[in-house]
């Protein structure tokens, strides 16, 4: 018996410690760290406009609607572009159901564009992210849509392909994935533009 009860008291101290080490003191150490070394990013990477209205932020997609912005890429997300649902669509490249939805997707996409049928899509203008909720656009998807933008917004073209060219990112650690654009700051970018000329 006393042994059970000395295990017990053991147990019971340890479980104690480790709950005050890994429930409390660990998650502040990290919590404190991040806010430490990359605040914005340990808070959501929020864009915030001069006045202070959050626009969104940097890491998560959201759809825009009008032809005068850049479009997303498509959603899979939930309703689309809902961060509780983030998901791919789990179709694989033999599901006739995927197919079907590219095709649609590439010929809304031509005809919002105004592209010929001959002009190549960019895979990442019809298909969604694994996350559904990816906030970038390759730079080739951003350029076909550059013509629309401009056009609806009354801006040179030129202007429009400029704007996208400061606002590319690069690959990640120089290395990794494909230089991208990033919609909302785009999109953000091409209204302080508009503002600047009224």
């Amino acid at each position: 018996m006393k042994t059970f009860l000395l295990e017990l008291k053991t147990s019971v101290l340890l479980t104690a410690i480790l709950v005050v080490l890994l429930c409390g003191a660990y998650p502040l150490a990290v919590w404190a760290g991040a806010q430490a070394l990359f605040p914005a990013r340990a808070n959501g990477s929020l864009v915030v406009d001069r006045d202070g209205t959050v626009r969104g932020s940097a890491l998560l997609a959201q759809n825009f609607s009008s032809d005068k912005y850049f479009q997303p890429r498509p959603s899979a997300a939930g309703a689309g572009y809902d961060a509780t649902s983030s998901s791919g669509t789990n179709l694989g490249p033999t599901s006739q159901k995927l197919n079907d939805r590219i095709k649609a997707a590439v010929a809304a996409y031509r005809t919002a564009n105004g592209l010929a049928d001959d002009v190549p899509v960019p895979a990442d203008a019809v298909t969604s992210s694994g996350s559904g909720l990816d906030p970038h656009i390759s730079t080739a998807n951003a350029g076909l849509q550059a013509p629309r933008v401009a056009k609806v917004r009354g801006l040179p073209l030129a202007t429009v392909r400029s704007l996208i060219a400061s606002h590319v990112e690069g690959r990640d650690l120089g290395v990794f994935g494909e230089p991208g654009v990033n919609v909302l700051l785009l999109n953000l970018g091409l209204d302080r533009l508009a503002q600047g000329k009224q």
